[in-house]
């Protein structure tokens, strides 16, 4: 009889086998890139390019017009997909948006679901959407006017742990007009990477890092067509495959843009002046740091996403979890679970709950619940740079989630499982 090692112990405690940890680890790092990473590259590349194009004149019309932010922010948060929400996260890290408008983005925020959900069911995303953006409005300004609370949940929030920046301005920002933070200059640019800089030991890394940057755009391309026809064809599983085939480009490109994302984001960033990644510029001086930018504000929601993948992908195999008993639960408690599921960052779970309400496994108001709650790949950004304006931020999109869930629950004229599904 064969003794096992101390790692294939642990596993066996788990519930989980080499292969399969293997396996769920290549499945994410592939899928998140392809399913994720590709449409937030382009999304986030195209308000760059404007940004470059226009001299900055975005950024300043929003700090110069602070009633219309929350409802800008809604319609950046609106569009499918994460790209636009995550844009408006380094705006408020430069102190260019308010709390409310983030809390709006963030409300508003269709995420990965939302193609899912406008594929298989066109009419119930129309509704849901609809409902998410007047309610992230609604509340935005609500936030912005009185407050409600930010105040004390920041508190309470720093009573767990210091935020991740110095002087982290997170929700201060609602009382005070001058946030800062250290080592952060309103340019966008931070004290150890400004644009044109590279690190002493400089060598080859530098036209590598630059080599690496063109290479992902070419496989971001890859993998936007991959994920493009992934949708077409109604989201199917997609084996691993290394063929010239659909399956061969969806799997070559996942792994590739992946690998590529974690190289740019921990190394490359450091060679080729890009180090303010999760910030927004005031302008870029050329076309292909426009292009630069996009790519490391990507590569670093890609870290996040594969991280938020792994952990959904283990919790599920080794707690057991079933999402589709969990959120089918009778009664008032459905939508209140697609609010608190809404909680999780990050797409994967909100994908498997936008599935089951095509298959009529839950009603319309737990959807709209967790198109409300949910903050998709957008909140990495504000992770990544103030742990605490994140937290209470999440909080405060599920207050309105629980509200419009609960009404509609108790007040939708139309039937509440199966509606507008093809």
């Amino acid at each position: 009889m064969t003794q096992q090692g101390p790692v294939e112990n642990l596993l066996v405690q788990f519930n989980l086998s080499l292969p399969e940890v293997w396996e769920i680890f290549i499945y994410s790092v592939r899928d998140g890139f392809v399913q994720v990473s590709a449409f937030v590259a382009i999304t986030v590349l195209l308000f760059s390019y404007v940004q470059y194009r226009t001299g900055g004149r975005i950024v300043t019309f929003l700090e110069d017009n602070e009633r219309l932010q929350p409802l800008a922010g809604a319609l950046l948060g609106l569009t499918p997909g994460c790209g636009g929400a995550i844009i408006a996260m380094p705006l408020y890290i430069r102190g260019s948006i308010s709390f409310g408008t983030v809390v709006a983005t963030l409300a508003a925020t269709a995420g990965d679901a939302a193609f899912v959900i406008i594929a298989l069911a066109p009419e119930a995303a129309l509704y849901a959407y609809g409902i998410a953006f007047v309610a992230a409005v609604l509340f935005g300004y609500a936030i912005d006017v009185w407050g409600l609370g930010v105040g004390r949940v920041d508190r309470a929030v720093e009573r767990i742990g210091r935020p991740m920046t110095d002087g982290g301005f997170a929700t201060t920002s609602v009382d005070d007009d001058s946030p800062s933070v250290a080592g952060y200059d309103p340019d966008g640019h931070d004290d150890c990477h400004r644009p044109g800089t590279t690190s002493a030991d400089d060598g080859v890394m530098t036209p590598l890092s630059h080599a690496a940057h063109v290479v992902w755009w070419v496989v971001a391309v890859a993998g936007l067509v991959a994920g493009v026809t992934y949708l077409a064809r109604g989201a199917p599983e997609v084996p691993l495959e290394l063929a010239p085939t659909f399956f061969g480009l969806f799997t070559v490109a996942g792994i590739a843009g992946t690998a590529l994302s974690f190289y740019l984001h921990f190394f490359g960033r450091r060679y080729i002046g890009e180090g303010e990644a999760g910030r927004i510029r005031d302008d870029f001086q050329s076309a292909y740091e426009t292009f630069q930018h996009a790519a490391m504000e990507t590569s670093m929601v890609t870290v996040w996403v594969i991280g938020a993948y792994l952990v959904y992908e283990y919790g599920v195999v080794v707690f057991a979890l079933d999402i589709g008993a969990l959120t089918a639960a009778a009664g008032v408690l459905a939508p209140i679970a697609g609010a608190l599921l809404g909680l999780i960052p990050g797409c994967a779970p909100q994908i498997v709950f936008a599935g089951l309400y095509a298959e009529g496994a839950i009603p319309f108001s737990a959807l709209t619940a967790n198109a409300i709650s949910q903050d998709g790949d957008a909140l990495f950004p504000l992770l990544a740079i103030d742990m605490k304006a994140a937290i209470i931020a999440t909080i405060y999109t599920t207050i309105p989630a629980l509200i419009t869930g609960v009404l509609l629950y108790y007040f939708w004229p139309f039937a509440e499982f199966g509606f507008g599904v093809l």
